[in-house]
């Protein structure tokens, strides 16, 4: 059975002060999870609704595994990390929604 990809992603508030990183097999649900307040406990204490990053590999392990390394990160580095894909820190959701 072949393994399935994933993805490495990462919501903000509405003010972009709060981060969190995720990883999920499908962006486009989790994302909307996140948007209806039915994904984490976290997301839905702190208003994280804006995809604001993500990447994906091939298996969802990979994923994982950076997920690991950048929960380790400085905010500042994290910072730097999306703006390098997402300049104006602009919601990604309407980019992802219709993905499989």
């Amino acid at each position: 059975m072949k393994a399935k990809g994933g993805y490495l992603y990462i919501e903000s508030n509405f003010s972009r002060s709060t981060l969190y990183t995720g990883v999920t097999a499908n962006l486009s649900v989790r994302s909307h999870q996140h948007k209806t307040g039915e994904g984490s406990k976290f997301t839905s204490k702190y208003k994280c609704v804006d995809l604001v990053y993500y990447e994906f590999f091939e298996s969802i392990e990979e994923a994982i595994l950076r997920e690991k390394q950048i929960k380790k990160w400085k905010r500042e580095w994290k910072i730097r990390l999306i703006k390098e894909m997402n300049p104006n820190f602009m919601d990604l959701y309407d980019e992802v929604a219709d993905m499989n």
